[in-house]
Order: structure tokens, then C-alpha cells, then sequence
């Protein structure tokens, strides 16, 4: 893999999946990697394609409400202690990589779903599948029904070479090291929607979701909570989110895969109406960046199932 100034986050990808000349996602490495840490952001992508914005029936700044905005910058300092972090270009509310790729809503299209698609999921009844029905505040994004085939496409072209480079992240990391960490980087927004279960509360600074301590080893989650409440965050655990589809596929902490996922509360760090980075973001961002330096030098021990 080539090397590239880890802080250059607008730089060429050090490795990314084009289709039709588009990147897909980008890989932000060091030269080498040196810690058992892989870092990715599924939902910050903010690639919208103009074929895509004429398709809604939302205006941009609305689509961008399911957005994680900026939270690949906020965890940009991963290559600066060794770890690499992946991070998806197209946006969340056009193809989720936190979903299966067959958790689809039947209502969206026009024709029948493929034999074993998850039509029944919670998130599906949210209209937050694979392809969402809605953006997070719950406006519909679409005046048509799509096709099946529309849905494929998105799939194929997106969701999956996502998924085959998160994979060989993972594959190579727990090779060389015997065991890997996977941060799954999110934010969320500071007071509960209308489709959540804690719909108008005020939030905490992160949540920590290891599904109730399936996809990650304990120490590992306190030894995360405690680095962030030691700087002064507060800080929840599986409430109200314990974990999406990548923290439930791919958390195998008996096989020495743990996976954890982080949300940040947007209000520390941007304008939840006009998606402007706050004064406050800087300071976050480094706070991150001391929680990853200290991640960096965790003993073997602490990844023990």
C-alpha cells in the first residue's frame, strides 16, 4: 500500500474502489501499521450526484439530516498512530453500508423483492433500510416507487466494495497482529427524533454501542469509556444505540474480531441546522485524537474475549 501525509484528507485515496471513474470509498493509511486498530465512517460520505438530488423530492440541506457530517475528520487522526480509516464517499441516505444489503422496505418498489431480502427488520419499518425511505427526520425522500433493479445497482456498485475493503482491513489486521479493534465512527444528533426511542431527550457526548457486549470484549469498552470520560465527556453505553449491522456482523470477539461503535453528539462540534462546524470542533477533534493515541497502546491483554 502506498503512503500518503496521513493528515491530508482531501489527498488522492491511498486505495479506493472505482467504478465508472467514481471513487467509492478512501483508505487514509500510514505507511505501515503498527497497531491492531482499523477506524471507518459509513455514513460522512457527502458525494451526491446530480442524478441522485434530481431524483428526490428533498432539497440538499435536507437530504444531508442522515448525514454524519464530518465525523471522518473528527477520527482523521487515525493514520498519525498507526491505524488505518476507511471512509465511504457516497452518502448515507443514498446507500446505507450500516445495513444488510438485502434490508429493504417493499414499499419503495415497484416489483417484488429477491428471495431472502429482510423486509421485517425494525429498521425497514423506520424506513431506514439499505435504501432508505426516509431522512432521518422522517420526510420521504422519494416521489416514485423504484425499481428493484435501481436497487441492485446501488448495491452493487456501493454497498459491496464497502463491505470487500472493510473486510480486507480486517482480514489483514487480525493476520499480522492476531487480533484487531474495529471503531465504527458515527454521530448522532443531540436531542432524540421523532422515529427514536427517546424521542425529544437531550443526549449524552457519546454513546458506546458493543451490543450489550457481543461484538466487543469488555475491557476493551471501559477501557474506551473510561479515556473519554477522563477528558470530561459523558458518556452511555448501548442507549439508544447498541450497535448496527457492522458492529453486529462483524464483532467476533471469541475469534479476536471486536467491534465497537462510537456516536458523537453533533452539538459539540457543528450547527445541527446548517451543518457548519462549531468553534468547538477543533477541540473535539484532538480530544479524538488523544483517545486514539491511547487506544494505540493498549496491551494485548485487554483483547481477550
Amino acid at each position: 500500500m502506498k503512503s500518503a501525509p496521513a493528515s491530508a484528507m482531501a489527498a488522492a485515496p491511498l486505495s479506493a474502489d472505482r467504478l465508472s471513474g467514481e471513487a467509492v470509498y478512501e483508505i487514509l493509511a500510514p505507511a505501515t501499521q503498527t497497531v491492531p486498530l482499523v477506524f471507518a465512517s459509513p455514513h460522512s460520505g457527502r458525494d451526491y450526484s446530480p442524478e441522485f438530488l434530481a431524483q428526490s423530492r428533498l432539497d440538499p440541506l435536507t437530504l444531508r439530516r442522515s448525514e454524519d457530517a464530518y465525523v471522518d475528520e473528527l477520527f482523521g487522526g487515525a493514520p498519525d498512530h498507526g491505524a488505518p480509516l476507511l471512509r465511504a464517499l457516497f452518502p448515507r441516505v443514498f446507500v446505507d453500508p450500516n445495513r444488510e444489503a438485502l434490508e429493504l422496505d417493499p414499499a419503495m418498489f415497484s416489483d417484488a423483492l429477491p428471495e431472502g431480502a429482510n423486509a421485517n427488520s425494525p429498521r425497514v419499518a423506520a424506513g431506514l433500510g439499505s435504501i432508505a425511505r426516509v431522512v432521518a427526520s422522517g420526510e420521504e425522500i422519494y416521489a416514485r416507487k423504484l425499481t428493484l433493479a435501481e436497487a441492485q445497482a446501488r448495491l452493487d456498485r456501493y454497498w459491496r466494495p464497502y463491505h470487500a475493503a472493510l473486510d480486507e482491513l480486517l482480514v489483514g489486521t487480525r493476520r499480522r497482529f492476531g487480533h484487531v479493534l474495529l471503531i465504527d465512527c458515527h454521530s448522532m444528533p443531540s436531542v432524540g427524533g421523532p422515529m427514536e426511542r427517546d424521542a425529544g431527550d437531550r443526549r449524552l457526548d457519546f454513546v458506546l454501542g458493543d451490543c450489550h457486549g457481543r461484538s466487543c470484549a469488555p475491557a476493551l469498552t471501559d477501557r474506551v469509556e473510561a479515556i473519554l470520560q477522563a477528558d470530561g465527556f459523558r458518556v452511555e453505553r448501548n442507549a439508544p444505540y447498541a450497535g448496527g449491522y457492522v458492529t453486529q456482523h462483524y464483532g467476533r470477539p471469541g475469534e479476536g474480531v471486536h467491534t465497537l461503535q462510537i456516536e458523537v453528539n453533533r452539538a459539540l462540534y457543528m450547527d445541527e441546522t446548517n451543518y457548519e462546524r462549531r468553534p468547538g470542533f477543533a477541540g473535539l477533534q484532538r480530544a479524538i485524537g488523544r483517545l486514539i493515541a491511547q487506544l494505540a497502546q493498549l496491551e494485548r491483554t485487554a483483547f481477550a474475549a
